[in-house]
């Protein structure tokens, strides 16, 4: 019998506050049964209850249970940091033909939903988070023929009372030479990033209201996901395949 997501128990802000201290293999192996017990298996039951709640707000993103949780071991190739591990969960419900890449590598993949605890934080977002330039290009070109989208997807009530607005992380001071700087949607123009975020009270997370808060926040989003999936190619869908 498939067990539902109950929430997040402290036991595993607990195990994150510990990693951060002692971030070395030694100690994780020691305590990975903690990890598997309270952070990585509710996550996986809550992408379990996402995925399914999904099918009535946005069918053509999904949630895999093995696909959409990040790994916990770090990409210390490039970093001068070589801790090995986050210290932090997260997951990412993704659109079903852009597939779960995220960011600049490769293609990229295309805009979804985004959930993520840590010690200190916990917070729900949603969009395209630093594209890979092929994709960046898509989303410019869209802004560029429907000037005003953004504004008036970002000036929805629901929008504004929950989100208030797009990150500005990585924003260009200038706007992109392939545009004219007078360009009447300008400060869109200049983003790296499609991005929004939201706070989630810790009470929340260690509680089974979590799944239905994630999904009023995903149903505030979907109409800047879709509209940044459909600048890619990406189409909504009515029922899932």
């Amino acid at each position: 019998m498939t067990v539902g997501f109950g929430g997040f128990r402290p036991a595993a802000f607990q195990f994150l506050r510990d990693l951060r201290r002692n971030n070395e293999k030694v100690w994780f192996e020691a305590h990975r049964d903690v990890y598997e017990r309270e952070v990585r298996e509710p996550m996986r039951r809550l992408v379990e209850a996402l995925d399914a709640r999904l099918d009535s707000i946005a069918p053509e993103i999904v949630g895999d249970p093995k696909r959409s949780m990040f790994r916990i071991h770090r990409d210390v190739r490039f970093s001068r940091d070589k801790s090995p591990y986050k210290t932090n969960a997260a997951a990412w419900l993704y659109h079903r033909d852009a597939g779960r890449k995220v960011g600049t590598v490769g293609d990229g993949g295309g805009a979804g939903f985004y959930f993520h605890i840590d010690p200190t934080t916990c917070f729900v977002a949603g969009g395209l988070w630093m594209p890979a330039r092929p994709a960046l290009l898509r989303i410019r070109e869209a802004i560029a023929g429907q000037p005003i989208a953004l504004t008036r997807l970002t000036s929805a009530p629901a929008f504004r009372r929950r989100f208030d607005a797009l990150s500005d992380e990585a924003k260009l001071r200038r706007v992109p030479r392939e545009f004219p700087p007078d360009h009447p949607a300008a400060e869109w123009l200049k983003l790296q990033s499609f991005t929004a975020a939201a706070s989630i009270e810790p009470s929340v997370v260690t509680s089974p209201r979590l799944v239905d808060r994630l999904c009023r926040d995903f149903e505030v989003l979907v109409p800047l996901v879709r509209w940044l999936n459909r600048a890619l190619g990406y189409q909504p869908a009515k029922a899932r395949r």
